[in-house]
């Protein structure tokens, strides 16, 4: 259970005009939530909407909930971590994933092999970049440093700058035990999304046996307030049919293997053959009302109040609110987890 329960946004993916979740954030600095978080997948970077929100802010923790691996090599998001997180006064929380192949590999034009190791590799090298206490090396098969080919004239460097924190905190996004298993041993906190809160210790107990004290879970939350409670669940069933269905190969996609954990495998398989056959409405509506739900935070204030005590009862320290823009609504939340 958790004791005190913070409160976060996350504004996902940057889509428009550049301030356009500006107020948002400011309002929820303004009523003290903890941090925001912004998105990535194969448009909008993490880092530059959170830059720009770095800039009209002086409190709040900024976060990335997920800076894609393959997006970058180790040290290039090392270098836009520090730099970050000194122009913010130290408030970086930097979240990282491996994503999937169908991104990976259609999008980056890397290859995808065994996440587990390469994310391993991955923060290890950003973590030399950090502490800067000798040049960085890696003898990892994904990363190697230096480049064992090319000219041969490569050799282990440190950073010219000086980090205003050698021990940025990294979050992992993760869906599968394993890699939850390897936030808790590696990370400071963990990134979960489509989360029923009533599951994590049976489905993830075990995985998260190991975890340090002070190891963060900050969840990802649709949040949608409203007296239509079957509106609600007809608009939380959109991202969940999304990412069901097109946020991954027909025979390997990560959010797929999620739901089926939750309990919804037979209706997870309806949900991408209706999707990946051009039926997206379709696949909306076979999304159970049962599974939107247990994943969100829907409807009337007093329903979610009631609903939050499952939140409260989890391991989850952080609910990362999505898809509220007021900042009356934002104050609402704000009085209920307070």
């Amino acid at each position: 259970m958790t004791a005190d329960l913070k409160l976060g946004l996350n504004v996902g993916y940057w889509q428009r005009d550049p301030d356009d979740q500006t107020e948002t954030v400011l309002a929820a600095e303004r009523l003290g939530y903890y941090a925001v978080f912004t998105a990535e997948a194969y448009g909008s970077d993490a880092f530059t909407p959170l830059t720009w929100y770095a800039a009209r802010t002086t409190r709040i923790k900024l976060g990335t909930a997920v800076a894609q691996l393959s997006a970058r090599t180790p040290v290039a998001t090392a270098m836009h971590a520090l730099t970050l997180d000194a122009l913010s006064g130290g408030r970086l929380i930097l979240g990282v994933g491996a994503s999937g192949p169908q991104v990976v590999e259609g999008w980056y034009g890397v290859p995808f092999p065994k996440p587990l190791a390469r994310t391993r590799e991955y923060i290890d090298i950003m973590r030399q970049v950090w502490r800067r206490e000798a040049p960085v090396t890696s003898a990892g098969p994904h990363y190697p440093l230096p480049y064992p080919g090319g000219t041969g004239l490569g050799k282990p460097l440190k950073s010219i700058v000086h980090p205003l924190r050698p021990d940025i905190p990294v979050y992992l996004g993760a869906e599968g035990p394993r890699n939850v298993a390897l936030a808790a041993e590696l990370a400071q906190g963990w990134l979960p999304l489509f989360i029923d809160p009533a599951k994590i210790e049976p489905l993830f107990g075990a995985s998260l046996a190991g975890r340090p004290p002070g190891f963060e879970i900050a969840a990802t939350v649709a949040t949608i307030v409203t007296d239509d409670l079957s509106a609600a669940l007809e608009l939380a069933k959109i991202p969940l049919a999304f990412y069901i269905g097109g946020m991954g190969a027909r025979d390997r996609n990560f959010h797929l293997d999620l739901i089926g954990r939750l309990g919804y495998a037979e209706e997870a398989a309806r949900v991408q053959r209706l999707f990946l056959d051009g039926r997206r409405d379709e696949a909306v509506k076979a999304v159970p009302d049962e599974l939107a739900d247990a994943v969100s935070l829907l409807g009337p204030i007093g329903r979610i109040k009631e609903r939050l005590q499952l939140w409260r009862d989890s391991p989850v320290t952080t609910l990362l609110i999505a898809g509220v823009r007021d900042e009356p609504t934002l104050r609402a939340l704000r009085d209920l987890v307070g």
